[in-house]
């Protein structure tokens, strides 16, 4: 099952992997640890340094 969610403590928690969409397609996704501690490009980076 795919969820979309902009609550990324709940996405962290539950998921299994999570995936970084932009203009309508993913751009990254990997496991929790890994998306986010190891953010590849810097549209992620600065999204999680919001949250």
């Amino acid at each position: 099952m795919m969820v979309v969610t902009h609550e990324m403590g709940f996405a962290r928690k539950v998921a299994q992997r999570v995936g970084f969409m932009d203009a309508g397609a993913i751009v990254e996704s990997g496991t929790p640890e890994e998306f986010f501690s190891q953010p590849k490009t810097d549209l992620r980076r600065a999204f999680l340094s919001k949250i």
